[in-house]
């Protein structure tokens, strides 16, 4: 069986004060003197109070001061209170509209030559990208026949040439008869025109180059059997080149030839100026759209045929007209507007004037209705602008644009 221990009655009088010390202990700890984080906060307030009356007095310093250069400078305190902005004169100039269309570069010297008689392969005489001239050989065709056949004519011509002669000189002196001498010519002129045209079916065995330019593409082999229409080479010469590009029918009547034009090259990140040289008269039923031709000047780089361009057309112009910064323009319920300056004297004022645009191109806008053409235009810090509010007229320059975006 547990056994409980027993407390001396003697000592229980004790136990109890014991208990008692400790509660009033802890009591007096809770509710006792304030801590160090109190006498911090006691602190900050007596700080703040004394912060506020300085700030206070400042303020008064500083009303009287303001009120002080008022007096002498009237001016002072518009200027402290009117917004910092730029400005520009409204001013006609010319305005242009450009679009770009996609165009490709063209040769009028890149053809295939194709075989235009039956023959044999026997020889070709070039080889890929090698430089040739007009009228240098490239491709032979077996031609054995048609030499065969004009050493025959060649031959049977000196005889019909010899009769003829013979016969000519016997009618002039009136013996034999005239059907003996038309036969004897007929026979000569008929040879004539057989041999010539041996000497072209020859001719045409033989490819030759028609212009300067390179070879590209050589089908052609040896040993073939080629026919008429058989592909044989391709040459191609840098000499007549142009831009060809197909434009939307929506653009008919837009451009013509003279127009400016501006041609950029991806392939070589090059760009050059140049003109429109044909505008095409027909629309394509296929895609809707006309063909622009446009000259290619000389470059210092290569240009190859059927290389990307991209071409910048201008379809509008405009000599004289009000055109603005197209970020400046805003909208509100009655339409697009703008900030200028209403100037009257020592202050100025910012003012709506609602316009009327027209078309947008290179982050300018044309104006059409609204401006006279001699406002002072807000252009940095247009932003911050309401209607009648006080401006102030900032500096020229690249500081100008630091200074308004600070604000």
């Amino acid at each position: 069986m547990e056994r409980k221990q027993k407390i001396n009655p003697e000592i229980k009088p004790y136990m109890k004060n014991n208990y008692l010390i400790i509660a009033l202990t802890v009591l007096a700890v809770a509710c006792g003197a304030p801590s160090e984080n109190g006498q911090d906060v006691e602190a900050k307030k007596k700080e703040l109070e004394t912060a506020r009356k300085e700030f206070a007095s400042l303020k008064e310093k500083i009303a009287k001061l303001e009120d002080e250069i008022t007096e002498l400078d009237p001016s002072f305190k518009q200027t402290e209170n009117a917004i910092l902005v730029s400005t520009f004169v409204a001013e006609k100039k010319p305005f242009e509209h450009k679009v770009e269309v996609r165009g490709a570069v063209e040769s009028r010297k890149n053809v295939v030559i194709s075989a235009q008689t039956i023959g044999e392969i026997e020889r070709v005489h070039v080889r890929e990208g090698q430089q040739v001239t007009k009228g240098q050989i490239l491709v032979s065709q077996n031609a054995d026949v048609t030499r065969n056949t004009i050493a025959e004519l060649k031959t049977a011509l000196e005889l019909a040439t010899s009769v003829y002669e013979k016969q000519s000189k016997l009618w002039e002196q009136k013996i034999g008869t005239e059907l003996q001498y038309l036969q004897a010519k007929n026979n000569k002129e008929s040879l004539e025109r057989k041999l010539a045209t041996a000497h072209a079916q020859l001719d045409m065995a033989i490819v030759k180059a028609p212009f300067n330019g390179t070879i590209d593409e050589l089908p052609a082999r040896e040993g073939e059997v080629a026919s008429p229409g058989f592909p044989l080479v391709r040459i191609v010469s840098q000499q007549d080149t142009y831009i060809k590009a197909d434009v939307s029918e929506r653009f008919i009547g837009k451009f013509k030839s003279g127009d400016p034009v501006e041609v950029y090259f991806p392939a070589q990140d090059k760009k050059l100026k140049s003109k429109i040289a044909a505008v095409g008269q027909v629309i394509n039923p296929e895609n809707r759209t006309f063909v622009v031709e446009v000259v290619l000047p000389g470059v210092d780089f290569t240009v190859k045929p059927n290389q990307v361009t991209v071409l910048s057309l201008r379809d509008y112009v405009s000599e004289a007209t009000l055109a603005v910064p197209t970020r400046i323009i805003q909208r509100d319920e009655d339409g697009q507007f703008i900030f200028v300056v209403d100037d009257r004297g020592e202050r100025k004022l910012a003012k709506k004037i609602h316009v009327v645009t027209g078309i947008t191109y290179d982050t300018q806008t044309e104006i059409l209705e609204g401006l006279a053409g001699s406002e002072l235009i807000v252009d940095h810090g247009y932003r911050d602008l309401t209607e009648g509010v006080e401006v102030s007229l900032a500096k020229a320059g690249e500081a100008v644009k630091k200074e308004i975006a600070k604000q």
